[in-house]
This record gives structure tokens, C-alpha cells and sequence, in this order.
């Protein structure tokens, strides 16, 4: 199992995924934002989080330009799996790979806490290792996380089973700490290929973090 890992400058959680996916024995690569291909013995291609380019327009807007997110859309539209976490999210969905934008929390304060997330769809090799109603508890750390799609793109995100994770409390019911429209915390593509999130599973590996949650959501790559 190999992972290829983009780094953005500003980029900051590149090496916690690295330290993640090491730890269930995948072999990783980080790979520099000017690359201009994937390399060709990549199973999962990860855009972590964090500040790509200080985040000085909308988040990950510049990213987007970057030389290797052609090679991104390539990988992905070949059927190769793609996860975006946080920042990723952002890149993700400047760039067109996923529906909706991400915008500035509703009450516009930075949010770095645990949060519980109820898994609504595990029909993709992201969460099939959980099932549909868990909940997990997995850490947030973002300004820009509120989730926004207009009506009839959430109507088709529905439709197409790509809603894959809510903002919940301990027991499930909703609890929304940025505004998200539905609550919204994670997405796919229709193909079910690319993923993105706002919440961080990487850093909830270890219980002496607080959480091992992240475990069971990463393993289900590794049958990539």
C-alpha cells in the first residue's frame, strides 16, 4: 500500500499523515506541490490540511493552481482514490473535484476541539470498516470549515449517497459548530473515489490523544 502525500507551502499536517498511515503500515511519500505527476505505484493520494499558500485568498484557491493538481485531476478522473483533509477539503472543492465550497464559520471564530461525527453513508472503502450511525469522536481545527451547497446540489448529494459524515453530539443528535448546511462534515464524488473532510482523522490515532477513532476510518484505504 503506497500513499502519496501533497505538500502546499503552508502545509502542516503532512507529516502527521505521514506518522498516521506509517503507523498501519502503509508506505508514504510526501510529494512537493511543483511535482508533475503522481508517482505511478500510488494506491491513495492524500491532500493534507493546513495553510496552503497562508490561505491569503479563499482557502485553497491558489492551491488549485498549483503544477500538480493537473496531475491530481488525472489520478482522480483514472478512478484513483483521493482524500482531502481540511485544507484538503478546500483544495478539493476550489478545484472542482468535489461539489460545494467551504466558507468562514458561521460565528467566525478558529475552532480547534474534539467533535463527535456521526458516519450516514459507509457504501465507500473510506468507512467501511465503521457503520451507518456510529459515532466517532475526531478533532477540528478550522476557520474556514462551513460547508455551503445551494439546494439542489444537496438535493443530488443525497440522491448519489455522498453525504458520509454529520457534525453530531456523543449520542448522535445534531450539533453543528460552523455553520455546515445539514450538519455536513464529509463528502465523495459520485464515482466514490474522492474524498473530502473538514475534521482531522490523522491525529486521532492514539488514545493517548484523546481519541483512536481515526483508526478504523483510514484502514478501509488500505484494500486501495
Amino acid at each position: 500500500m503506497k500513499v502519496a502525500i501533497l505538500q502546499f507551502p503552508g502545509t502542516n499536517c503532512e507529516y502527521d499523515t505521514q506518522h498516521a498511515f506509517k503507523s498501519l503500515g502503509a508506505e508514504t511519500e510526501v510529494l512537493w506541490h511543483k511535482s508533475q505527476n503522481i508517482p505511478s505505484d500510488t494506491n491513495l493520494l492524500i491532500v493534507a490540511g493546513g495553510f496552503s499558500y497562508g490561505d491569503y485568498l479563499r482557502s485553497g484557491a491558489i492551491a488549485k493552481f498549483s503544477p500538480v493538481m493537473q496531475a491530481v485531476k488525472e489520478y482522480a478522473a483514472n478512478g484513483g482514490k483521493v482524500l482531502g483533509i481540511c485544507n484538503g477539503f478546500q483544495v478539493l472543492t476550489e478545484a472542482g473535484l468535489l461539489p460545494g465550497a467551504l466558507k468562514r464559520n458561521e460565528h467566525l471564530h478558529f475552532l480547534s476541539q474534539h467533535h463527535n461525527l456521526k458516519v450516514i453513508s459507509n457504501n465507500n472503502i473510506f468507512l467501511e470498516k465503521l457503520e451507518n450511525n456510529d459515532v466517532v469522536n475526531i478533532p477540528i481545527a478550522h476557520h474556514d470549515g462551513n460547508y455551503y451547497i445551494n439546494e439542489e446540489g444537496l438535493k443530488d448529494l443525497y440522491e448519489n449517497d455522498q453525504v458520509l459524515l454529520k457534525y453530531c453530539d456523543k449520542e448522535g443528535h445534531s450539533s453543528n459548530p460552523n455553520g455546515s448546511v445539514d450538519a455536513i462534515a464529509g463528502i465523495c464524488n459520485k464515482e466514490k473515489n474522492v474524498f473530502g473532510l473538514m475534521p482531522h482523522p490523522e491525529r486521532a490515532m492514539e488514545m493517548i490523544l484523546g481519541s483512536n477513532d481515526g483508526v478504523k476510518m483510514l484502514q478501509g484505504f488500505l484494500q486501495a
